[in-house]
């Protein structure tokens, strides 16, 4: 792939060691990586350049997880580069940057460094042996006596910087990792790459395309499952600037010199929908029925619970936990231009290899004579995962010969929104003589979330719901999960978080309901029962202590939660009760995190910052409304926000690690919900089981 040298997050200047500006502006496409005028090739992940600059190829997507400066310390620290001559860039559509945990391309449930950190790792690894190599050669000595730092590989009094070794190195054979690193960046808080550009506006997203002779659309979607049957189109064309109306009975979209009047163009047409039923009391009866009378899919099984229990009566609960919008900042987008029967696409897209395969076909070409741009992500909360704008934007480019830019207002956004599954949690447990649990048993009725998603985008019937993190970490002799696929009136899809935010409501706030039945002290509880997870107890003891934990008795308003997900291990007090307007009022989140290997821990910080906060919005905010199974959309108010986002005080405590770095992103929203549950049930002595929360109901 020739590559615009404006394609590449340069580097801040000296002593800055961060990047201003990502603009993946139009270049021809390719099936691999390849190198500009004055660049090497170092494998499928790195290039290097004649004036010392180390380029970083990067196959995920930004989302706001810090994931292009996460990947690329890995990068300039096995290679031995200084961080302010680090440059990334979107790795090319090609099979060497498939996410191995996901068997595709794509930027989900926590997945990023976890699949690409030792590749990258690698990788600068072989490239760091060439450079050596090469620099022994011309001086004659052992490679192993080399050392690498700053850009340089130095031998006693003598230099050589990357770039004046990179053109004889690229042409050598890889022999693996050569020469002493003088200094290690992992581990560090370097500068994020995209935070300047973010801070100054500098960074480009898919809204901020600009191509010549561009026109502007917006549309409006038919309810999934049912069609447009009408629409006062004269009305929309009567709007000055509107140049044409087009569509079908699935979508209906303006084009205009402006997309103001495109989108009032929309609103003067009023469309007119007939769709199925799918009311959210259409989605829990769906969810009722398939909890009774649904077939079961055992995940897990050890022992025999139905033993276990005999004829004694478990202790039991069920637990509902309703759909929820994404809600974020960036509405639906993206821009497509054909040119002599090539195409080019630019969206913001987390599941790539769907997405050109997308646009491959809606275009009807090839993929070689497609171009796609993965624009930065400015909603991170999963959306981005089906890019619904993209196939209305190739249409309309084709049909009028000209580049269309193509933005859903935020309000149709969130009617074309694909919700978090709703689950409903049958679980039952049976005391053990010792105090602990001799049989546990959850039976989650719900639907597939991130594999409804990449089905979807495939054009296939979504999988059964496979519910990852379902299985408690806690040891208990007699377990049974089993997984019930419900089938909603409703479209569902990948939220960040994934089921592990779902299952791990209903596991933490059922544990620690069995507790207080049972007399126990809830930290003391769960710790009676973590021998076999020694990390994940090692971080509940750390934030117990850290938190100052009171036991969490009657009127502490203190609630306790921990979870082993994505590879890394989570324990959790909040402090909440209901303020004077009753209001669940969360004051403060103290968590300790073991993420293994913490290549950044500024990024773990902020992501499981976000993370808390992102949940908490999803706990205290009403559920969404829908109408014929599309969501209905609502303001902050209508939603139940309060005037001003109260964010509680939030300390984040980092366990120290060696171990394979884990994912961070969902992690907080594992343990927010059942956390904050269980200050409140400690508070007020309500048991609130349902998500969101809901005093009134209580």
């Amino acid at each position: 792939m020739r590559l615009d040298r404006r394609s590449l997050l340069v580097a801040g200047g000296a002593g800055v060691g961060l990047v201003v500006a990502f603009l993946a502006w139009p270049r021809t496409t390719g099936s691999a990586l390849a190198a500009a005028k004055g660049e090497q090739l170092f494998g499928a992940y790195l290039k290097i350049a004649i004036d010392g600059r180390v380029i970083v190829a990067i196959p995920q997507a930004e989302t706001g997880q810090g994931i292009w400066t996460g990947l690329a310390q890995v990068a300039a620290d096995a290679l031995g580069a200084p961080w302010e001559q680090v440059a990334v860039e979107p790795a090319p559509f090609a099979p060497a940057y498939a996410n191995t945990l996901l068997d595709r391309r794509a930027t989900a449930a926590s997945t990023s460094m976890r699949a690409f950190q030792a590749p990258l790792r690698e990788a600068a690894e072989t490239a760091r042996g060439l450079l050596v190599r090469t620099a022994a050669r011309r001086w004659g000595v052992d490679a192993s006596a080399c050392r690498v730092g700053g850009g340089r590989v130095r031998s006693g009094n003598r230099a050589l910087g990357f770039g004046e070794l990179a053109e004889d190195a690229a042409a050598l054979t890889p022999d693996g990792p050569a020469g002493i690193l003088d200094a290690r960046l992992v581990g560090k808080e370097l500068p994020r790459l995209d935070g300047p550009a973010k801070c100054d506006g500098s960074l480009r997203f898919a809204t901020d395309v600009r191509l010549p002779n561009m026109i502007f659309a917006c549309a409006r979607f038919a309810p999934r499952g049912g069609k447009i049957v009408g629409a006062d189109r004269d009305a929309a064309k009567a709007i000055a600037g509107v140049t044409a109306i087009s569509g079908n009975d699935q979508w209906i979209a303006a084009i205009a010199t402006n997309w103001w009047a495109a989108e009032q163009a929309m609103k003067a047409a009023a469309p007119r929908y007939q769709g199925q039923a799918g009311s959210i009391e259409d989605v829990w009866s769906a969810l009722d029925h398939a909890l009774d009378d649904g077939d079961r899919l055992t995940v897990f099984e050890r022992g025999d619970f139905a033993a276990t229990v005999g004829n004694a009566h478990a202790l039991a609960a069920t637990y509902r936990i309703a759909p929820a919008l994404h809600e974020g900042l960036e509405p639906l987008s993206a821009t497509a231009r054909w040119t002599g029967g090539r195409l080019e696409v630019w969206a913001p897209v987390q599941a790539y290899d769907e997405a050109v395969a997308l646009a491959a076909r809606v275009g009807g070409v090839a993929t070689s004579d497609l171009t796609f741009y993965p624009m930065p992500v400015g909603d991170g909360g999963g959306r981005a995962i089906e890019p619904d704008a993209v196939a209305v934007a190739i249409l309309l480019a084709r049909e009028q010969g000209r580049p269309v830019q193509l933005i859903v207002s935020p309000s149709a956004s969130t009617n074309r929104d694909v919700v978090r599954p709703p689950m409903v949690a049958r679980m039952a447990a049976m005391p053990a003589p010792d105090g602990t649990l001799a049989g546990w048993s959850a039976r989650f009725a719900t639907a597939a979330g991130l594999g409804a998603s990449l089905a979807r985008l495939r054009g296939e019937q979504a999988p059964a719901p496979d519910l990852p993190g379902a299985t408690p970490a806690y040891a208990v002799p007699s377990l049974r999960i089993d997984a019930v696929d419900a089938a909603l009136p409703i479209a569902c899809g990948y939220m960040r978080g994934g089921s592990e935010a779902l299952t791990g409501f209903a596991t933490e706030c059922f544990i620690d309901e069995m507790a207080r039945s049972l007399g126990r002290e809830p930290f003391a509880f769960r710790m009676s029962m973590l021998s076999g997870s020694p990390r994940l107890a090692q971080a509940l003891s750390a934030v117990a202590t850290l938190a100052q934990w009171d036991g969490g008795g009657p009127g502490s308003r203190m609630g306790i939660a921990c979870a082993s997900a994505f590879g890394s291990h989570i324990a959790l007090v909040a402090t909440a009760g209901v303020d004077s307007e009753q209001r669940v009022s969360v004051e403060k989140l103290v968590a300790v995190v073991d993420c293994g290997e913490a290549v950044h821990p500024g990024l773990v910080r902020q992501q499981i910052e976000g993370s808390l906060i992102h949940a908490l919005s999803l706990a205290t905010m009403a559920a969404p409304a829908f109408v014929a199974g599309m969501p209905v959309a609502r303001g902050l108010t209508t939603a139940g926000a309060p005037p001003a986002l109260k964010v509680p005080e939030i300390l984040v405590d980092i366990m120290p690690g060696k171990a394979d770095a884990g994912g961070v992103s969902g992690l907080g929203h594992v343990v927010l919900a059942p956390a904050v549950a269980n200050a409140l049930a400690a508070a007020t002595g309500r048991r609130l089981r349902n998500l969101p929360f809901d005093l009134m109901a209580a």
